[in-house]
């Protein structure tokens, strides 16, 4: 049975992300609790700190289960620096994976997903439940998509671009890096980076923000 380790327990998603993990047949060995706070990992799951994790545990697979890109990458980057090396890749069993999905990895794909061909996803994407991506899109590194959201086909969204529950992105739509969908929007042209968009149709409500809840996703990477 594979195992792995969750890195960063503070967020209310990882149950979801527990039991796609179960659904899987994937074991988790301890959850590392790198900041203060609640705790949503499972009681019978071993806790550590980053300080105490030995030698063995960086050597197994990771999860970074948090919905916000910029604290994504945050405990991605932390992570590897603690001697973790294996971002594991997570798509729940409900989802229908095209044969030809390009997925990089520590991606995680939540349950009721529907995934159209020839798309590609850059490394820690997050998409949530039941969220439909059309074919040939390309979704950058760190990008969240939230319950529900409909991104249709030839879609671009760009590194660290957050989009809300239940909107609706057109075809062949660019949304540039770190920029925020609200939840419901519907977007009918192109998004500039760093910009705020709401509204049906979709429009520019705020320009120069970070991005999503503050937090700008670095152009480096993972």
């Amino acid at each position: 049975m594979t195992q792995v380790v969750i890195y960063g327990i503070g967020s209310p998603i990882l149950v979801d992300v527990e039991e796609s993990l179960f659904r899987a047949g994937v074991s988790i060995t301890a959850g590392v609790r790198n900041y203060i706070g609640e705790s949503f990992l499972s009681r019978e799951i071993p806790v550590m700190t980053p300080d105490a994790l030995g030698e063995e545990i960086p050597g197994l697979p990771f999860v970074v289960p948090l919905f916000t890109p910029g604290n994504r990458q945050l405990a991605a980057m932390e992570a590897k620096r603690m001697g973790f090396s294996r971002p594991h890749s997570l798509i729940d069993p409900t989802v229908a994976v095209p044969r030809s999905l390009d997925m990089g990895p520590g991606g995680y794909i939540n349950a009721g997903c529907s995934l159209g061909a020839h798309s590609h996803f850059g490394y820690f994407v997050f998409i949530n439940r039941g969220a439909t991506i059309g074919h040939h899109a390309t979704l950058g590194q760190f990008v969240s998509v939230g319950p529900g959201a409909v991104v249709a086909g030839e879609v671009t969204i760009g590194i660290g671009a957050m989009i809300g529950a239940g909107a609706v992105v057109l075809p062949k739509v660019t949304i540039a890096e770190n920029s925020v969908v609200g939840a419901g929007a519907v977007v009918t042209g192109d998004v500039p980076a760093h910009c705020l968009v709401l509204g049906n149709p979709a429009r520019i409500v705020k320009e120069n923000i970070p991005g999503y809840k503050g937090i700008t996703v670095s152009m480096s990477g993972y």
